[in-house]
């Protein structure tokens, strides 16, 4: 059943032009990106040669687009997964899933990985751009990976995320809104946390960018993973819990 709900929510986001149009203007600007990260490595690519140790193509070009790539997602989010539960209470089918055979778990996954299928569409699209600099040079294979198990991450907890804040009401714009406000409170969380001591450690562990970071510099550490897998699983719980409530109070 889950593969069912994964299928019918990614084949329900291409019914729309919403879709195709979030994917056509990320395609756009990260081209765009991606060409001006090779502009600037053609710029040194001269002073370059006369450094020790210079950071290449992957620290130059594809670990910029990466970041790039995790910042537009970070955009795009509030679009993609409004509609997730908020369209099924608004259009009272939500009902009909409670009465089905479908356990609120699955309705979750089937939800959460038809979303995750659509961030993945724009991560391999994203992914292109690099490789295509195989043709002329060289990418380090361990940052790469590390930055793209990263962007998985991030993209993960952002679609988890999104979710939750869909299932919490009724209206798409409403859980659009809010879900722009909780990742960009987790963006800019960081700043916040600079120079306040030991409180200012704490508060700059909650940003969801901090933990990005070191992946694109090739710096896997499981305290980074951990982080977003309990963001995830946390955000899927909540929504659980809220469908739960819900088909109780629907009684």
């Amino acid at each position: 059943m889950i593969r069912a709900i994964a299928w019918r929510e990614w084949r329900a986001l291409f019914l729309s032009p919403l879709a195709f149009i979030i994917l056509g203007v990320a395609q756009v600007i990260l081209a765009r990106l991606f060409l001006g990260h090779v502009n600037l490595f053609l710029m040194i690519q001269g002073r370059l040669t006369t450094l020790p140790n210079a950071p290449g193509l992957t620290s130059l070009v594809a670990a910029p687009l990466l970041g790039n790539t995790g910042v537009l997602l970070l955009l795009i989010t509030p679009l993609a997964t409004m509609r997730l539960i908020a369209d099924e209470r608004h259009n009272k089918t939500l009902t009909l899933l409670y009465s089905s055979p479908v356990s609120l778990t699955e309705l979750v996954l089937g939800k959460y990985l038809g979303i995750l299928g659509f961030y993945a569409l724009i991560i391999l699209m994203s992914l292109a751009m690099p490789l295509s600099l195989l043709i002329g040079g060289r990418l380090d294979w361990g940052t790469f990976a590390c930055g793209v198990l990263g962007l998985v991450l991030l993209a993960s907890s952002l679609a988890a995320i999104g979710l939750f804040m869909s299932s919490l009401t009724r209206y798409p714009a409403v859980a659009a809104m809010g879900t722009f406000g909780v990742v960009f409170f987790l963006w800019i969380v960081d700043y916040a946390g600079h120079g306040r001591g030991a409180g200012g450690a704490i508060v700059a562990y909650l940003s969801i960018v901090n933990h990005y970071e070191p992946f694109l510099r090739g710096l896997f550490d499981t305290s980074n993973v951990a982080y977003y897998v309990v963001l995830t699983a946390t955000c899927l719980l909540f929504s659980v819990r809220r469908l739960e409530a819900d088909r109780l109070a629907t009684r």
